[in-house]
């Protein structure tokens, strides 16, 4: 089912600190590939949609790129503004995609990074064709949340917890095989499909981990929007639990692994 979009600014922005300092940035490496791909470079103008605390916009304007990002949650805002504060090539302005006002305003690339599957897609795709120059290009940035073979997995450990307190949703689970997901090389992955208004796309998946002890865990779990729409009286006792058990079980060092991925098309004329 696809998220809510209207609780998008509520569910993160309650946790704008928590957010920055926890959840995964993107490799350079995907930044090389994006300019290499698309062309863009310094003095190229990018609409970052759905910018957060600013993680991809601080990658975006240190290659010299003039940044428009949007963002619907105030205090996210209001951090990614303070994070990118010593770059003049950037402007944050607080609203939602669909809703924007875009004055005329014409783009080399529009990028989204984890943040396209909140955007409604009658609504975003043709948006995104239009703001976008003849030859513009569409560069959607994401992690998935993969597992290695014999690889302790916090999953695995707390599926018991998990069901204790939140029985029967269908959101726990292990993660798939990297392996497995390295071979969905189609499309734009899980978000609905642009039709003819963008070229063939091109997919870079680039392998990255985290380390976390209980706490640090629990913290990252506590970031996303699975956990955050849990009563807080669900969603605290499990996420202790969690921590007590990595620090039992699994000595205090979980990982959690990603295949960041960049899918990249050009606009159709």
């Amino acid at each position: 089912m696809r998220p809510n979009r209207h609780d998008l600014g509520r569910v993160f922005n309650e946790v704008p600190e928590l957010y920055d300092r926890v959840r995964p940035g993107y490799p350079d490496e995907l930044f090389a590939d994006l300019c290499a791909i698309t062309g863009i470079a310094e003095k190229s103008s990018v609409l970052e949609v759905g910018c957060g605390t600013g993680q991809a916009t601080r990658s975006l304007a240190a290659l010299g790129c003039s940044v428009t990002a949007i963002e619907p949650g105030a205090d996210m805002a209001a951090l990614a503004r303070r994070r990118i504060a010593t770059f003049r090539n950037v402007e944050v302005e607080m609203s939602t995609f669909e809703e924007w006002d875009d004055r005329g305003r014409r783009f080399d690339a529009l990028v989204a990074a984890s943040s396209w599957h909140w955007v409604d897609p009658s609504i975003g795709w043709q948006r995104a064709h239009d703001v976008l120059d003849a030859g513009g290009w569409m560069a959607l940035l994401g992690h998935v949340v993969v597992r290695r073979p014999g690889e302790p997995e916090v999953y695995a450990e707390t599926a018991d917890l998990h069901e204790r307190f939140c029985p029967g949703n269908p959101g726990w689970g292990h993660p798939p095989l990297e392996d497995d997901v390295r071979t969905t090389d189609e499309g734009w992955g899980l978000v609905d499909d642009p039709g003819g208004l963008f070229g063939p796309v091109i997919v870079r998946w680039y392998p990255t981990v985290q380390w976390f002890d209980g706490d640090g865990f629990a913290d990252l779990l506590r970031s996303t929007s699975l956990y955050r729409r849990l009563d807080r009286d669900v969603r605290e006792p499990l996420l202790d639990a969690v921590a007590e058990r990595i620090r039992t079980r699994m000595g205090d060092r979980a990982s959690r692994r990603y295949l960041s991925v960049l899918r990249v098309g050009q606009r159709a004329e």
